[in-house]
């Protein structure tokens, strides 16, 4: 029995939606007719291909981190109290409001009900559900230890969820803090300083050399401000297409790696993620290449993901993980170590969660050291630039002052 989306008039004309099951969709038609309801459109949730999309399907953007943790929690929890894996499915999208989560897990539970294994119905929607969660529940699944896995995995969701909230609730007043200084500055380009250094441009003595910059900038701002907007959003436009190529793109997070500051940062991130997730993978039972190459995708840094691809490579023809990951001098020297020590004390799942939060720790405390040197340089930016306008306006009373004196 599998899961449809219809569309259906009742008998006042009043258009429906929602989902239903059944065998097939001549099935679900003749329910709907039961109901006195005539159906528009039915259609089967699933998605065979990995990119595309059947029409009037709703689950091509997939869940959003913040849903698969939910989503994976409310399955762990209801297969550790033993309920039966479709009917926690079932339980799962009734709990949810969202119409695209609904229809995604009535597809899963449709494809576990025709004898399909909760990874196979996973396959279904692949933008859902990434390589890492199916590899994972397809371990679990053989090793019959489901609840375990889904549990873990409800732990990495949440983790990953609140490492990506914690890194963007520290950004938030630092770009605030930007967009409100860079606001106030035009703002006084192109309104105030015109009409204050106005009063100077009548008179015949020379204007001081900051105050006649300061006055071209002014008439600059205010003259081509519609050019200013379009070549800026052009520019960061043409980065981001840029940086979509896979040549710039490598040669960007190059760069990244080799800056002071970016490059603990970039560093600590990336390998935190590769750990957590290489970590859950081996302690499921997944074999340690497969692994590799999976925790591999979540690394965002391009020279860090081929190394950790190489690295499995090595792995293959008979070395150890900790000298394969070393090899590339990009993963920190303690992590290797503790990758090392859990291989030769069977422990390497452990080591690795370890390891990952040992860098979590690390990345936050860097965070917060960066954000508090930034903010206060900020404001100390924003106060030179804010002096500068003041003494560009000063400098001609002063001289006026001299002149009558």
């Amino acid at each position: 029995m599998a899961a449809f989306e219809f569309t259906a008039l009742d008998r006042s004309g009043k258009q429906s939606k929602g989902l239903i099951e059944g065998d097939t969709a001549k099935h679900v038609r003749q329910q709907l007719r039961e109901r006195n309801l005539v159906p528009v459109a039915v259609t089967e949730v699933a998605d065979k291909s990995a990119g595309g999309k059947r029409p009037g399907l709703r689950t091509g953007r997939g869940l959003s981190a913040a849903e698969l943790s939910l989503v994976t929690r409310q399955l762990a929890s209801l297969a550790q109290s033993g309920l039966p894996l479709e009917e926690s499915l079932l339980a799962v999208s009734q709990q949810n409001d969202t119409p695209r989560t609904q229809s995604i897990l009535m597809g899963v539970r449709g494809k576990v009900m025709e004898g399909h294994t909760l990874a196979d119905g996973l396959g279904e929607f692949p933008q859902a559900f990434p390589d890492l969660y199916r590899a994972t529940v397809a371990a679990g699944e053989s090793s019959g230890h489901l609840d375990t896995v889904l549990e873990r995995l409800a732990d990495y969701t949440e983790a990953r969820q609140e490492l990506r909230q914690r890194i963007s609730n520290a950004m938030i007043y630092p770009i605030a803090l930007i967009s409100f200084a860079v606001a106030i500055i035009v703002f006084m380009l192109a309104s105030v300083v015109p009409k204050i250094v106005g009063v100077f441009e009548s008179t015949a003595a020379e204007l001081p050399l900051l105050t006649r910059g300061l006055i071209a900038v002014s008439d600059f701002v205010r003259d081509y401000w519609a050019a200013i907007a379009i070549v800026l959003v052009s520019v960061v436009f043409g980065i981001n297409r840029l940086l979509k190529q896979q040549g710039p793109r490598r040669a960007y997070h190059r760069l990244l790696l080799r800056l002071p500051l970016t490059s603990r940062l970039t560093r600590g991130i990336n390998t935190a993620r590769f750990t957590r997730t290489f970590s859950i993978l081996a302690g499921s039972g997944v074999p340690v290449l497969d692994g590799m190459k999976i925790s591999a995708e979540v690394i965002e840094n391009l020279p860090m993901r081929e190394a950790v691809i190489e690295a499995a490579d090595r792995v293959r023809e008979g070395a150890s993980i900790a000298q394969s990951l070393g090899a590339s001098k990009l993963f920190p020297p303690m992590v290797m170590h503790m990758i090392s020590s859990g291989e030769a004390g069977g422990r390497l799942d452990d080591m690795l969660a370890r390891s990952a939060s040992s860098m979590e720790r690390e990345v936050d405390s860097l965070i917060a050291t960066l954000l508090g040197l930034l903010q206060p340089l900020l404001v100390i930016l924003m106060g030179l630039v804010v002096l500068m306008i003041v003494f560009a306006i000063l400098l001609p009373i002063f001289e006026i002052n001299n002149l009558i004196a």
